[in-house]
């Protein structure tokens, strides 16, 4: 009674503020400017200090809200999408791009303007109406590449090397530090996955240029293009500098700041369940989650991710089980694995919860090994079209430092007491014995590995080790191939989940509270990021088998 009351005095309140906000004549076009790669969710609260120094980057919920209220207002008439030049993720694209298709939906105009086009954010402007140029820009290479870095060499030079294990060929998340070139498995790999990825950027095109995918693929082929040469060949519509944008748009283009309060706020939600929002973000590590201080520009792989953590997933999953306001649960996952322990936990954990309640999983720009392995307990499972997912499969190994001690004069004795006690050192390579016990180690894993799976996907084990053995796909194949259920992102999760959890079709998403002292925010100095790194050393270390993803890096387009 007392939730319904306050919910009826709020709707009056957002009444009487419509009112007097339609007094107010909106701009007829509003701008918006996008000048770094957004995430997909909001990040997570602060603590309360730290709210008044920084302001959150723009999300792409939060870029949908603002779309949203322009486009439920019926007197504004065009948008204007300012891209800055950005690498963005192929999952970053398709949530853009869906943003875009969904103002145009309301029967607004969208014009994408950029002082230059970098392949990702043409990819995006090619969604809207119009596509400009800023006079004097240029249009970069639509092809993509990718690059392959591999250590071995420099590791071998200073004394150290990696002793690993894995399941397959194709396992090849620890390639990096052990091989000196692709192997054939990996090179088919990185094949699949570059065509996939330039079949999605050619039906990106062709369909908001109105071309073939012939006439796409020798757009493709012509870049980079001059200001000139994108005029000329069809790449964008005009040539216009942003003062001039008022007179192509036909009048005064108002950014979304000043046009906000003249824009009608959503109606409040009335009080009852909500879907809940669980994250699985970064390495999976066991032990508690932490976020990273910051990321330096050249980062060691894994070493500077935000690591979540099973005690805080199981923890959050047991509270929801129990919470009788949550109806049901989207897990969204943005990982590359880690942990097979910690997966298995944070597994286990969804499974339980999905026993009582409806479970919807959707899978970020990376959602792979272990970050596959936690989606499985669940009834529905999304991915993006360009989503890096699959990499079932095992490896397992150590840092053998020995050489790099000798040469920096560190002598070191050791006592043991026990034949393998030494195991797991830094001194010497696994010994014959070691490694065959890590073979029927790595063996059960992955057979735990294969036996979710099938479980989740409801199939045999024989259909799904063809498609395992530590091979990574995309979202699209992952699709084909029966690895997940739709494409699409946290809009149609969410809609999954509210659908699976009962008639109300506008249950609010709300955040699973972080349990005491999770996501401990460190403060950004070297020192809390070199204590980050070695805290990812020492979990991956600890970890013994490891379902991690290959790195996939985004091309530079």
């Amino acid at each position: 009674m007392i939730g319904q009351a306050i919910w009826a005095v709020r709707v009056a309140v957002w009444w009487v503020r419509g009112l007097l906000r339609r007094r107010r004549r909106p701009p007829e076009r509003v701008a918006f400017l996008l000048e770094s790669p957004p995430p997909e969710l909001d990040p997570p609260r602060p603590p309360v200090w730290q709210r008044f120094l920084s302001r959150p980057p723009l999300s792409l919920q939060g870029l949908g809200r603002q779309f949203r209220a322009v486009a439920a207002e019926p007197r504004v008439r065009a948008v204007v999408l300012h891209l800055r030049p950005m690498e963005l993720s192929a999952a970053q694209v398709e949530g853009l791009r869906e943003l875009i298709a969904e103002v145009r939906g309301a029967g607004k105009r969208v014009t994408c303007w950029a002082p230059g086009y970098t392949a990702q954010t043409y990819c995006v402007a090619c969604a809207a109406d119009e596509v400009l140029l800023q006079p004097g820009g240029l249009v970069a290479p639509l092809g993509l590449v990718r690059e392959h870095l591999f250590l071995t060499d420099a590791l071998d030079r200073v004394g150290v090397r990696v002793d690993l294990l894995q399941v397959s060929p194709y396992k090849t998340a620890g390639d990096q530090l052990t091989r000196r070139g692709l192997t054939p498995e990996a090179r088919e790999m990185a094949d699949w996955l570059a065509d996939a990825a330039l079949t999605d950027r050619l039906e990106a095109i062709a369909a908001g240029r109105t071309l073939d995918e012939a006439a796409a693929r020798a757009l493709v082929d012509r870049s980079p293009l001059t200001d000139q040469q994108a005029v000329t060949g069809g790449a964008v519509d005009g040539l216009v500098s942003e003062e001039d944008l008022p007179a192509r748009m036909g009048g005064e283009v108002r950014s979304w700041g000043a046009a906000r309060r003249r824009l009608p706020r959503p109606r409040p939600v009335r009080p009852g369940r909500v879907v809940a929002l669980l994250r699985i973000e970064g390495m999976i590590v066991d032990g508690r989650s932490r976020r990273a201080p910051f990321r330096p520009p050249l980062a060691p792989p894994l070493l500077f991710q935000d690591q979540c953590g099973d005690l805080t997933v199981v923890e959050q999953a047991r509270g929801l089980a129990v919470d009788r306001r949550a109806g049901a649960v989207v897990v969204w996952v943005d990982s590359p694995g880690g942990s097979a322990s910690a997966s298995e936990s944070m597994a286990a954990a969804l499974a339980m919860l999905a026993a009582r309640k409806p479970v919807v999983a959707v899978m970020g720009p990376v959602a792979a090994s272990g970050g596959y392995y936690v989606t499985t307990p669940a009834a529905r499972v999304f991915a993006r079209s360009g989503t890096i997912t699959g990499s079932i499969g095992v490896l397992g190994g150590k840092v053998v430092a020995g050489g790099l001690l000798d040469r920096l004069l560190v002598r070191r004795e050791l006592t043991l007491r026990g034949e393998h006690s030494a195991m797991w050192g830094a001194e010497a390579p696994f010994t014959e014995a070691e490694r065959r016990w890590m073979g029927e180690f790595i063996g059960r894993s992955y057979g735990l590995f294969l036996e979710r799976v099938a479980a989740g996907r409801r199939r045999p084990v024989a259909e799904i080790e063809p498609l395992a053995g530590g091979r990574v796909w995309t979202g699209r194949q992952a699709r084909e191939r029966g690895l997940v259920d739709e494409l699409g992102g946290l809009a149609a999760g969410l809609a999954a989940a509210r659908r699976l959890a009962g008639p109300r079709e506008d249950a609010p998403l709300r955040e699973a509270r972080a349990g005491r002292g999770e996501l401990a925010v460190l403060p950004a100095t070297a020192p809390a990021a070199v204590e980050h790194a070695l805290r990812a050393v020492a979990a991956l270390r600890q970890a013994g088998a490891w379902w991690l993803c290959p790195l996939v890096s985004e091309d530079g387009g």
